[in-house]
């Protein structure tokens, strides 16, 4: 699977270092467990990205527009995702 390793300026100018998955490229079993709410899609401005930390095991924002470089890809194993 498809992973990220980017930094990014926040809003109150710190740089942010975030190790992420898009949601497209999780495992469909693990984000149907992930997934709670309404039903209601939540719009993101434009260049904000809805994001699996890795580190935090939790959702977060990633912001493109501000990124200081273009985020590192690698790969990891799925098996990561398995409970």
């Amino acid at each position: 699977m498809r992973a990220y390793k980017g930094t990014f300026k926040k809003k109150n100018g710190e740089s942010r270092d975030m190790v992420f998955a898009k949601l497209n490229d999780l495992p469909q079993e693990f984000l149907s467990t992930m997934v709670l709410g309404t039903g209601s899609e939540q719009q993101y401005p434009e260049g904000m990205e809805l994001v699996w930390d890795l580190e935090a095991d939790n959702y977060r924002v990633f912001n493109w527009q501000s990124a200081e470089s273009a985020p590192q890809e690698f790969l990891i194993d799925d098996s990561y995702f398995m409970q």
